[in-house]
């Protein structure tokens, strides 16, 4: 967390079903930093979002996701086991967080477009 208390730099979550890993563990509550320029830029390299352009979202989340439940280490295998529910949520989280917009998952506020990634995730996670 950041030292200033009016600059949120991490937000946690819980998601409305969880994840579930190997040995039947259910994880729901977690946390996701701000995204970075390089969070976003970055994953539109990988040769897994050249051949298909929504997996750009799972990338990005598994790279501002800190924590969830008791992993540490949140990879793009933990994001692709998610049910489709919670990826909406995460993505629709996300999206609120970084726009600068009120981050509580409760409030329903339309995104703001802040980037040509944003939108790129936006409009392929709703395909």
């Amino acid at each position: 967390m950041s030292t200033n208390p009016g600059f949120q730099t991490e937000i946690e979550f819980e998601l409305p079903r969880g994840y579930v890993d190997s040995g039947g563990t259910l994880h729901r509550r977690g946390v996701m930093r701000l995204a970075t320029a390089a969070d976003e830029i970055l994953p539109l390299r990988d040769p897994r979002v050249t051949q298909n352009e929504a997996y750009v979202i799972v990338i990005v989340l598994s790279r501002v996701i800190l924590r969830l439940g008791s992993l540490a280490d949140i990879h793009t295998g933990v994001i692709e086991g998610l049910f489709a529910s919670d990826l909406a949520y995460l993505q629709r989280l996300y999206e609120r967080f970084n726009s600068g917009e009120d981050a509580e998952p409760a409030v329903a506020k339309p995104a703001a477009a802040n980037g040509a990634a944003l939108r790129r995730m936006t409009t392929l996670g709703e395909a």
